[in-house]
């Protein structure tokens, strides 16, 4: 089973192509990369399928990064999720971008108590505890929006502190961007697939819309 996986959750945007087999683990035979959103994210796609010498008729599985991070970036990718589902029977699954900083922070062998961090805007973060071993990455405090305080806090008890950007507030902290590798070989073990329409973005926040009054007329 071939899986496209998007991760577009952070300003660093990333696709790839992960050979998932119940006999082996899964492997990445393609992958794309942009530092930043002037490579359109379906030149990012079409790049990755070429280096895996995969055909768009080949992907049984779209994994999409929900966040959080950016909004826009998330709903690109949902976006492009869709669209496919609409035109080829593919299975769609949505992976939480911390679940994956999670793996990747295992990965790089940050044991101990970690502290997964992302700038929220509004001078708040998301954070979520995870305690990481050799073989396993457990959630001890789920993802929440956080002060400043808080993530110190969190830094002084002697959590690793890892993320996307983290070192602009914190310079002792460990940079990690969530991967679309990684993403893939999460999704590669999952079975929780779900239709275009339910993939939302990963937002904490209450929404907070005020409706337009209606227009009046002038006589």
């Amino acid at each position: 089973m071939k899986i496209l996986a998007l991760e577009f959750s952070t300003e660093r945007r990333s696709v790839a192509v992960v050979e998932a087999s119940t006999d082996r683990p899964p492997t990445v035979p393609g992958e794309a990369h942009a530092e930043s959103r002037e490579v359109g994210a379906l030149t990012l796609v079409e790049q990755a399928l070429q280096v895996a010498r995969c055909e768009r008729e080949d992907v049984g599985v779209i994994a999409v990064g929900l966040g959080p991070g950016s909004y826009t970036g998330i709903r690109v990718a949902i976006a492009i999720a869709q669209g496919w589902q609409l035109v080829r029977p593919v299975k769609l699954i949505g992976v939480s971008s911390v679940e994956c900083l999670a793996a990747q922070a295992r990965q790089e062998r940050f044991f101990g108590g970690v502290s997964l961090v992302v700038d929220a805007q509004r001078n708040e973060f998301y954070l979520a505890r995870y305690r990481i071993e050799e073989r396993v990455a457990e959630l001890v405090e789920p993802l929440r929006l956080a002060s400043f305080a808080a993530v110190q806090m969190a830094a002084n008890a002697g959590d690793v502190l890892v993320g996307p950007e983290i070192i602009r507030w914190f310079p002792n902290s460990r940079l990690l961007i969530p991967d679309a590798a990684m993403l893939g070989r999460i999704a590669a073990g999952r079975e929780d697939f779900t239709v275009g329409e339910k993939l939302e973005p990963v937002y904490l926040r209450d929404a907070n819309f005020v409706k337009a009054p209606t227009p009046r007329l002038v006589p």
